[in-house]
């Protein structure tokens, strides 16, 4: 048996840690490397009132890990780096530069080793060098200026979800990334440099955001108003429930759950047009149905007649949830209890060996460290999936995002669809609006499903279904995310899928699972969040439980799915073996709730609605700008915010002698405690002053301090970025129907593999004869046979 995975990691924080983690859960080998004084990390948030001397996010994130500490120099460090096979880090670039692990001196010194730099800004471009908090990522990302959804009040800020989820997610992308270089490593001998940026891995993400801006020129809101009703948080008796209706047959399900009431036949509420135009009636009318249930009655019942209903769950109920306790998800980890991996494979899920470090417990492991052994370098590189070959039987956003990562990996992914039951995605109306609808020109489908192709095929034939065999037996990956139990129904469940071929890796994305007693529900994305205590944690101070402001278990389910499936390429290079990988909206977007749940878990306490505000910052907040006069094509741009973390005294004194020399000696505002205990009064002084600043001066401004600082961006400032742009993020590929429109591309960068995004979406079925000629060998006869039966098309 081969030598386990060596990753080292560096740094301080969340991004690097948590794809460290990944990487530890997959049976690497990780050495955390800690200054003397330890992670900073380990004192973050609440602390364990049983005598825990880390914090719960601190734990929970860096199980499966040896520590060492030490006075980190280049030096220092590089026996580790010669031993390791992967580094990870979120080191400032300047810092990265002083340790030799910028992209230029890790292709001179180590050739062959892979490098995972995860920043707020990536190490190139004119914010490289910007600081940054969460907060700061969130805002700066686009996610901040959509939260919360359907917002009725423009007075109040941009919103920051609760955790860190920003650092979370990409830590995601960067396990995946950095452990397909290292499959590709091992044939071509070279290493790489990753530079991942927080800022666009959030970009990435903003559900409609971007098609909507480069199809329609509309810039997404938080003050929009659904077109799908009802779609709300409601009230139930003894707690608050999320429910929609996304299809017209769910809403028809619902009035009859609700006892046919009179008003529902009234022809305002005929239709989801009538009800978008309705909606305030319509909320009334299901609010009083919902007042008189309480939550877990009418989620289970409502559920039952597949109508979308999802509890605001806390963290007390999602601990003792029958769903997800059947599944496993719960380990006991030194006596405390942590959330388990979020991918159930076929054979369980990824063990949790030991738990976190404490500090400077490693330190014996310098003294026999041994260099780390690799290819020699043989071939010129290519992209990390490059020869992979991926069946997308997806749809809508969950699993198309999952296979969209493998093909910006390299693989190639093949669309299986049909015109007869076309995505969801080709059907939304995000058409341009100088274009006639048509299945291939909406930008929903054409942003999720880049650098992939077409093969229209009738599954609902016996012989279409023989056509997929084929193929399987011809891939390495299948991804589906159709409703449980269809995949079997159809004769293409796993159990059939690896008799065909035993090394196919099924991934199968659910909102419940594909086991457990909820398997069946209804999980659209927005109803998932509610579900894992991240809803119940975001709000406004002194405010209700809100939505999150996007669909975000959709990506991240489809990111998890995707980091899956690179591990469990890189352990069938050992057994020779697949596996069915069972990836749910719900535990995946969990496992980024890590630190609420280790805080009721140690504490028995839940975390509170702080709106922006910090427990370890203040100010830190998002605060009302002027327009942007100086900042060109922007003068137009409404509601301008700027979000500012003030991390320590003497960053608040730079900011409080920019604002009035004596503010730098007023009492009330010399520590974090006073700070804390006024916060009001620092917050009404912050947002005078900022009232009167241009967003990106003042981010400019407060940036030459040493202060992270950075404008809410909206979509089009997205698409429009400088920085993003320089990053080459914005891809602008000719598409057959609509040309040359915006979409988001890719989040990362490479140092000696090609970037960018290979081809834009495919038009339905555009490669069904190439595929059908060049994998199964069909000639133009046997084709046209084919398609004279609809069978594909």
């Amino acid at each position: 048996m081969s030598k386990p995975i060596r990753v080292l990691e560096l740094g301080e924080g969340v991004a690097a840690a948590y794809a460290a983690k990944l990487l530890g859960d997959h049976g690497a080998e990780v050495i955390k490397v800690e200054p003397l004084s330890g992670d900073s990390l380990r004192l973050a948030g609440v602390m364990s009132n049983g005598g825990a001397s880390d914090s719960g996010l601190f734990q929970a994130i860096n199980v499966n890990k040896r520590g060492v500490s030490m006075a980190i120099s280049q030096a220092s460090i590089e026996p580790l780096i010669r031993w390791a096979d992967i580094v990870v880090h979120n080191l400032h670039p300047q810092a990265a530069v002083l340790l030799g692990l910028n992209a230029e001196s890790i292709s001179k010194t180590f050739p062959k080793l892979i490098v995972l730099s995860i920043t707020p800004f990536g190490t190139t471009g004119p914010y490289a060098n910007y600081q940054a908090t969460e907060l700061i990522n969130s805002n700066a990302g686009g996610w901040a200026k959509l939260c919360p959804a359907t917002s009725i009040d423009p007075s109040l800020p941009p919103l920051k979800v609760y955790g860190d989820q920003c650092a979370l997610m990409t830590g995601i992308a960067g396990a995946m990334t950095s452990l397909s270089c290292l499959l590709e490593r091992d044939q071509s001998g070279h290493g790489e440099h990753i530079d991942l940026s927080i800022q666009a891995y959030v970009a990435s993400v903003l559900e409609a955001g971007i098609p909507a801006y480069g199809y329609l020129n509309n810039t997404a809101s938080r003050f929009h108003s659904r077109s799908l009703i009802p779609w709300r948080i409601f009230q139930a008796i003894d707690s608050p429930v999320f429910l929609t209706c996304i299809e017209q047959d769910q809403w028809e399900r619902l009035v009859d759950f609700m006892g046919n009431p009179d008003w529902a036949s009234l022809e305002v509420f005929i239709d989801q047009p009538a009800r978008a135009e309705n909606q305030d009636m319509v909320h009334t009318f299901v609010q009083e149905f919902v007042a008189e249930w309480h939550a877990m009655d009418l989620y289970h019942e409502a559920q039952k007649q597949r109508i979308c209903v999802a509890p605001v769950m806390s963290i007390e109920q999602l601990s003792q949830d029958q769903h997800v306790r059947e599944r496993d998800f719960f380990v006991t980890v030194n006596g405390s209890i942590h959330l388990a991996p979020a991918v159930l494979a076929d054979n369980g899920r990824e063990q949790i060996r030991m738990p976190s470090p404490s500090l400077g417990e490693g330190n014996g492991l310098l003294a026999n460290l041994e260099p780390a052994t690799s290819a020699s370098l043989v071939t010129p590189p290519s992209k990390p999936l490059n020869g992979v070959r991926v069946l997308d039987m997806t749809w809508a956003w969950a699993g198309p995002f999952c296979s969209l990562n493998l093909a910006h990996l390299g693989a190639e992914v093949i669309r299986i669809e049909s015109e007869l039951r076309p995505d969801l995605y080709r059907r939304l109306p995000l058409f341009p609006e100088e274009m006639e609808p048509g299945i291939n020109r909406s930008g929903m489908f054409n942003q999720w499903n880049q650098g992939k192709s077409s093969l229209s095929i009738d599954l609902s034939k016996p012989e279409a279904i023989e056509i997929v065999k084929s193929l399987v037996s011809q891939s390495d990956v299948v991804v589906q995310n159709f409703a449980t139990g269809v995949m079997d129904r159809l004769g293409l469940g796993y159990e059939i899928l690896k008799t065909i071929n035993p090394g196919i890796i099924l991934a199968s994305i659910s909102g419940y699972g594909q086991s457990g007693p909820y398997r069946e529900y209804m999980g659209y994305g927005p109803a998932i969040a509610p579900l894992t205590g991240l809803s119940n944690a975001t709000g406004y101070l002194n405010g209700p439980a809100e939505e999150i402001g996007l669909s975000m278990p959709d990506p991240t389910a489809g990111i998890t799915a995707a980091w899956g499936i690179v591990s469990a390429l890189e352990k069938r290079r050992q057994s020779g073996r697949g596996n069915h990988l069972d990836v749910s909206l719900w535990e995946a977007t969990c496992v980024l709730n890590a630190e609420g749940w280790m805080q009721y878990i140690q504490n028995g306490t839940e975390p509170q609605r702080l709106g922006n505000r910090s427990l370890a910052m203040a100010p830190h907040g998002v605060f009302r700008c002027c327009d942007d006069l100086d900042q060109p094509g922007s003068e137009d741009v409404e509601d301008p915010w700027i979000a500012i973390s003030c991390r320590e005294d003497k960053e608040w004194q730079l900011i409080a002698k920019l604002i009035d020399d004596s503010l730098a000696n007023d009492p009330r505002f010399l520590s974090l405690r006073y700070r804390k205990d006024n916060e009001d009064a620092l917050e009404k002084i912050i947002s005078e002053w900022t009232l009167g600043q241009n967003r990106w001066t003042l981010t400019r401004q407060l940036q030459s301090l040493g202060i992270p600082a950075f404008p809410s961006m909206s979509t089009r400032d997205i698409v429009e970025d400088v920085h993003l742009g320089a990053q080459g993020f914005i891809e602008k590929l000719k598409h057959p129907e609509v040309g040359v429109r915006p979409h988001a591309g890719i989040p990362w960068r490479f140092s000696k593999r090609e970037n960018g995004v290979r081809s834009p979406a495919p038009c339905m079925g555009a490669d069904t004869d190439r595929h059908l000629s060049e994998l199964l060998g069909l000639d133009d006869a046997q084709i046209e046979s084919l398609k004279r039966q609809n069978i594909v098309a």
